[in-house]
């Protein structure tokens, strides 16, 4: 079973948030979150507008799969 609770680390200890749903000894993983994680670079729409073609027929049935159709 995997359970996330949220908690704090300070001054080496770590203080859960809410009270974890089980009620026996059990191994955890503990992952660190930065708090301000560097903000995401905005990306600019369209970037490869003009630099990809299709071909007019590429919505049409395959005739390699007629036998299949």
């Amino acid at each position: 079973m995997l359970t996330a609770v949220k908690g704090i680390f300070e001054n080496g200890q770590i203080t859960l948030m809410e009270k974890p749903p089980v009620d026996k000894r059990m191994e955890v993983i503990v992952t660190f979150i930065e708090e301000n994680p560097a903000p995401l670079k905005k990306r600019k729409a369209g970037i490869l507008s003009g630099k990809v073609k299709m071909s007019d027929d590429f919505d049409e049935p395959l005739d390699d799969l007629k036998d299949y159709i």
